[in-house]
């Protein structure tokens, strides 16, 4: 009789614990949905506060991106483990310029280690425009960090390469991986600026110079110029921030970018130079390790959770995309999700 009370009890428990976990799975799904619902939510908000702002101008010292259309806007969430939450122009393929840079300087600490970036090119903001030729002058070190040209162009020339085909080639491979897509040369973007890059051949000149760059000064500019005029769209640049908050995996493909214990130093980077002269008050508002482009992109990384991407053209006088500044902004806001602490 007593065993038979004791079964009858057993039983009891065990269907009231799957009842329990039954109710727990439930319950994480319902928080995995109402999360994906407020992802999605937060990036419709945003682009529907700032895509009649009009505010600033395309960048008109590369002929060819005053020709893209001002009007494009577009916002995106990637997750570390590859969601993806999308608003707007999220698919136009625009030239990443300067987005790039921390890309290849990550390849840079992948093949040499971070030691290789901190002493051949620096980590310091310069605070001067990131094409600054002065900066050279003023400062003792030359180039001061991979996310402003001349920091840039130095680390596109310490890529451990055998030929300028095969820099260029492991440049693109390195930014392809980064984005878990087949990327291109948009070659009409590359000739445009390459003809105008006067400013940027003086800048390899000056660091050849100073033996600060570690490859042919024209090879550098070339490859450099190429690496600027890559296609991305907003929904890559994404995926690129999501690796890195991930960790250095590409979510997408599972492949690995950039040790994890790297990640962090990249970062810091980000953070302070990310954004050339309006670092500063992009951490005060935003608090998030960001780079910048003149194309108009902007990725923004919340390290172990996301990466929130926008594009559109239209430029403040610091070469910031006006819109996407104020929906990345608007959206770390609304998730608390600034590295400082919500704000």
């Amino acid at each position: 009789m007593q065993h038979a009370v004791n079964r009858s009890l057993f039983a009891l428990f065990l269907g009231l614990l799957s009842l329990s976990l039954c109710g727990q799975a439930a319950l994480a799904r319902d928080t995995a949905a109402a999360t994906k619902l407020q992802l999605q939510a937060v990036v419709d908000e945003a682009y529907a506060l700032y895509k009649d702002l009009d505010e600033g101008a395309n960048a008109n010292y590369i002929p060819i991106l005053e020709t893209v259309p001002s009007d494009l806007f577009g916002v995106v969430i990637v997750t570390r483990d590859g969601e993806v939450f999308t608003a707007g122009d999220v698919g136009y393929e625009f030239s990443i310029q300067s987005v790039a840079k921390p890309f290849t300087a990550a390849l840079v600490m992948s093949q040499q280690g971070p030691e290789a970036v901190h002493e051949k090119i620096g980590v310091e903001p310069t605070g001067l425009p990131f094409n600054s030729k002065l900066a050279l002058e003023l400062l003792a070190a030359r180039s001061v960090n991979p996310l402003v040209n001349a920091g840039a162009i130095a680390a596109v020339s310490l890529v451990a390469a055998k030929s300028e085909e095969d820099r260029w080639q492991q440049v693109l491979d390195n930014l392809a991986g980064f984005a878990g897509a087949e990327l291109r040369l948009l070659d009409e973007v590359y000739e445009s600026e390459y003809s105008s890059s006067w400013s940027n051949r003086a800048i390899a000149n000056l660091l050849y110079n100073y033996e600060r760059l570690y490859s042919d000064p024209e090879e550098a500019l070339i490859v450099y110029t190429k690496q600027s005029s890559v296609g991305i769209t907003a929904q890559q640049l994404g995926v690129m921030g999501a690796t890195l908050a991930n960790g250095g995996v590409n979510p997408l493909t599972n492949k690995r970018l950039l040790p994890a214990e790297h990640v962090p130093e990249l970062l810091a980077v980000m953070l302070t130079a990310g954004f050339y002269d309006e670092s500063g008050i992009w951490s005060y508002t935003a608090g998030l390790p960001a780079k910048t482009g003149v194309g108009g992109g902007i990725v923004a990384v919340v390290p172990g959770e996301l990466a929130i991407a926008a594009f559109s053209p239209r430029l403040n006088e610091a070469g910031n995309s006006v819109r996407s500044m104020k929906a990345i902004q608007h959206i770390s806001a609304q998730l608390g999700t600034s590295i400082f602490g919500a704000n």
